[in-house]
């Protein structure tokens, strides 16, 4: 059986991954991906400290996160799809669109 606090360093890690991603990179789907992870490393979490407590609660609000983390992505995407048809590049310092 696995401690506890093995799932809680790993989900820290890749949530400073994911950070470290989204502040160091200017690639939209690089940054997506990297909040991805960030989203995934507090699902380890809850789901870890779930199991810990032996509560259900933090399963169930780790499924409601992944059903809503998967429309972001659905969304995300299209938006990104539509700024490289538009403007032809996926950097975040060439998208300005939406500046009025």
């Amino acid at each position: 059986m696995v401690p506890t606090t093995y799932y809680l360093i790993l989900s820290a890690a890749l949530f400073t991954l994911g950070a470290l991603g989204v502040v160091l990179r200017r690639n939209v789907l690089i940054i997506f991906m990297s909040v991805e992870m960030m989203l995934n490393a507090v699902n380890l979490t809850f789901a870890a400290l779930a199991r810990h407590f032996l509560q259900l609660h933090g399963q169930i609000f780790v499924l409601m996160a992944m059903a809503v983390a998967a429309a972001e992505v659905a969304v995300g995407l299209a938006i990104v799809m539509a700024v490289v048809r538009h403007k032809d590049s996926t950097n975040v310092q060439d998208i300005n669109l939406l500046k009025g």
